[in-house]
């Protein structure tokens, strides 16, 4: 059993669906007090700040900690999670067409091992439908994900290539874990 220190429902779901017994309790880290725009530096110091939140919180005596964070990039910009819906539609219209690469970061600790590992997958995609983009953003689907994409969702129709794990792209790389546990 481990405990993840998020409240990401696809985490959840990425742990359930390979077997991985845990509980759930996120936390609250402010990520706005992060300063650098630097996409892996950023997501680093994101994760690196949710997990020294929760690790004061409930260390690692009574079962092991694991916090990830994710963020997008493309064409070298830190796309996070869309604030309203004029920022979602302009992270979408900057990925149509576009390469993007999903980073992600997790820290493991358990009494055995300390494992950090920021992995990255990039998706190349082809042209957004227009009137399939406004549908994904009337739904509402888009917030609460970095860079307002889904690529188990909205985005799974136009990727025409793929380098790295999905499980990466949507939020927890998940294969590096499981070696270790």
């Amino acid at each position: 059993m481990i405990r993840l220190g998020s409240n990401s429902p696809t985490r959840a779901l990425i742990l359930k669906n390979f077997g991985i017994d845990f509980i759930q309790n996120g936390g609250d880290f402010d990520e706005d007090s992060i300063t650098t725009t630097n996409p892996k530096s950023f997501c680093y110091e994101a994760t690196k700040g949710k997990f020294n939140e929760l690790y004061k919180k409930y260390g690692i005596e009574d079962m092991p900690l694991l916090v990830a964070d994710s963020v997008v990039t493309c064409e070298g910009k830190l796309l996070r999670k869309a604030k309203d819906l004029a920022d979602a539609k302009a992270m979408l219209e900057l990925q149509s067409g576009n390469k993007t690469s999903v980073i992600t970061c997790m820290i493991y600790k358990s009494k055995e091992i300390e494992l950090i590992d920021i992995s990255i997958t990039t998706y190349e995609f082809a042209q957004f439908e227009k009137k399939h983009m406004k549908e994904y953003l009337d739904s509402g689907e888009c917030f609460g994900k970095a860079g307002a994409i889904m690529v188990e969702g909205f985005c799974k129709p136009y990727i025409k290539k793929v380098l790295g794990y999905e499980s990466c792209a949507m939020g927890l790389c998940v294969e590096k874990l499981n070696s270790h546990l």
